[in-house]
């Protein structure tokens, strides 16, 4: 929302201030000789695109009744003109992109298509106001060294002559050329900041949302579980085995002690002792596989 709000007002901002600039410059020159003692006033006005190689202005010579013609020196009018040409298309597509956002969300979330557009052009603009901005300092820097007075004075023959006396009456106003440099970056601050947001709009963030990449933390806690895991079914049989299997060792260990007596009984049959003893019968239980073996003598 910052975004559709701030945007074309800085844009506007940015290009306004540069297009619209108009500089004055007046030096005022004095001649030592009394027929000339006239003062001669010079006016030297320059403006956007700052093509300062076509500003012309004429001078007096004071050794004659004549007027000599200089032109300032530098060509800013590359860096001037794209520092205006990218503030009016980011103006213009600020605009376009209000009106998607408020009355064609739809449309705009539709396929992923929009956020990618959106997220490609934010990129685009962020670079090209960084060159723009930087481009525009430099430029206005060398506005600057060519309109000074000083150098404007050493142009002139009459104002080297030691005898004569120029003075600068006027000199430009840069306010105006330096806010458009800030303007140039904070618009660079603000549509780099916007690249953030766009694509959190975009595919590519929600496909890194929905499969996470995990920590190194992350992977050792995962190889943990799994190794107790593993450990834990290893074990795992000891103590939660197949029930049947137990249960028949349990009916073996009851079934010994009845075992061990046939076999004694049967052993006693086949080799009789001179000692008579009294005839025990055994009866045959059922053993269950619960509760404890009962054997019972009958005299």
């Amino acid at each position: 929302m910052c975004m559709v709000i701030f945007a074309p007002i800085f844009a506007v901002c940015a290009f306004a201030t540069c297009g619209g600039y108009y500089g004055h410059l007046q030096v005022k020159v004095d001649c030592a000789e009394q027929r000339q003692s006239q003062n001669h006033t010079i006016n030297i006005d320059f403006s956007y695109p700052f093509r300062l190689q076509q500003v012309h202005f004429r001078a007096p010579l004071c050794e004659a009744r004549r007027h000599e013609v200089y032109f300032l020196d530098g060509d800013m009018s590359l860096s001037a003109q794209f520092f205006v040409m990218v503030g009016v298309f980011a103006f213009l597509y600020s605009l376009l992109a209000t009106v998607v956002y408020v009355f064609y969300q739809n449309s705009y979330l539709r396929n992923n298509r929009g956020p990618l557009v959106d997220f490609v052009v934010t990129v685009v603009f962020s670079c090209l106001w960084l060159v723009s901005s930087c481009c525009w300092a430099k430029g206005l820097s060398n506005i600057e060294n060519a309109t000074n007075p000083t150098q404007v004075l050493l142009l002139i023959s009459a104002c080297r002559a030691p005898e004569n006396r120029c003075t600068v009456t006027q000199e430009p106003r840069w306010a105006r050329l330096n806010t458009s440099v800030v303007f140039g970056f904070v618009n660079l601050v603000l549509w780099a900041g916007n690249i953030w947001f766009v694509f959190k709009e975009t595919g590519w963030y929600k496909t890194g949302q929905r499969y996470p990449t995990r920590s190194a933390s992350g992977k050792r806690a995962s190889e943990m579980r799994q190794r107790l895991y593993s450990e834990s079914s290893f074990e795992q049989p000891d103590d939660f085995g197949p029930q049947p299997f137990r249960q028949d060792s349990f009916t073996q260990n009851r079934l010994e002690p009845f075992t061990q007596a046939r076999e004694l009984q049967r052993q006693y049959s086949v080799h009789p002792s001179p000692f008579s003893l009294p005839q025990t019968h055994m009866r045959e239980t059922t053993v269950r596989t619960k509760g404890p073996v009962i054997f019972v003598n009958e005299m």
